[in-house]
């Protein structure tokens, strides 16, 4: 499955994401997860800016959850496509 990872270089605060598709070969739809990482600020900063973008609504992301290291959080947004 492919897997991307940017990093934002224009935020005070690191935030990673991390784009994973699966796809359903019978019906040709995909699900696309998009993971942001980092700092709380960072992973809000991010999650406004795609708003803003008008890529995804504030709401649609998960809650913010806890990673496994100290004062980093993550937020996962799931889409899901038709593909040919």
């Amino acid at each position: 499955m492919p897997n991307s990872f940017l990093a934002d270089t224009n935020q005070s605060n690191s935030a990673f994401v991390a784009v994973k598709a699966s796809k359903d070969p019978i019906f040709g739809k995909e699900s696309i997860r998009i993971l942001v990482i980092g700092s709380r600020r960072g992973v809000i900063s991010i999650i406004h800016t795609l708003h803003n973008l008008q890529f995804a609504e504030v709401g649609e992301w998960s809650r913010l959850l806890p990673t496994a290291n100290p004062g980093e959080m993550m937020s996962i947004l799931t889409r899901h496509i038709f593909v040919n």
